[in-house]
């Protein structure tokens, strides 16, 4: 094992952690019970003060009908705000959605910055790539190829008159004649 990623002994034994664990799951349950039956009242008191009770004996048809009148029309009023919420909620969260992609878009494309020249010989570069295994320096010119290049065979430039009267006659000709072939 290496020393560096060994736990540090905890100071706390086994059963007292275990005990401390079964008495936190315990006190998070009793508070989600608790927390399941404030919502059940708040819910009931809520109720309680938006929609009175209904009394419906002892009343006549025509106070029926206005009822029912009076409650269509409180059910259409909460269906037109419920359908407002939802189209509000669906735009949010396409907002969402598309401010997400852009994230997204500008994670992907980042602007890496521009390098900078650094002047390092070769054999301070192998040091910093191999390491202190290095020993000797390389000399990379000498395990370069040679190229030697051939240089055009130049003519050689003579006094133009000694060539004219070199060239003239029919020796001159054939020269010429022979030079070309």
């Amino acid at each position: 094992m290496c020393l560096f990623f060994q736990r540090p002994k905890s100071k706390i034994s086994a059963s007292r952690r275990l005990f401390l664990k079964t008495k936190l799951l315990k006190k998070a349950s009793s508070m989600l019970v608790n927390e399941k039956e404030d919502k059940q009242r708040e819910r009931e008191t809520t109720l309680s003060e938006r929609v009175p009770p209904l009394q419906l004996s002892g009343l006549s048809v025509q106070d029926l009908q206005a009822l029912c009148k009076d409650l269509h029309q409180k059910i259409d009023v909460v269906d037109e705000e419920r359908y407002d919420i939802s189209a509000k909620v669906t735009k949010c969260e396409k907002e969402i959605t598309d401010l997400n992609i852009k994230i997204t878009e500008l994670r992907g494309k980042m602007k890496r910055p521009a390098l900078k020249r650094v002047k390092i010989s070769a054999d301070a570069m192998l040091g910093a790539l191999l390491g202190s295994k290095v020993k000797e320096s390389v000399d990379f010119k000498a395990n370069l190829k040679t190229h030697k290049k051939e240089e055009e065979k130049k003519e050689e430039v003579t006094d133009w008159r000694k060539n004219v009267e070199a060239m003239s006659g029919m020796e001159g000709r054939k020269k010429l004649f022979d030079a070309g072939q």
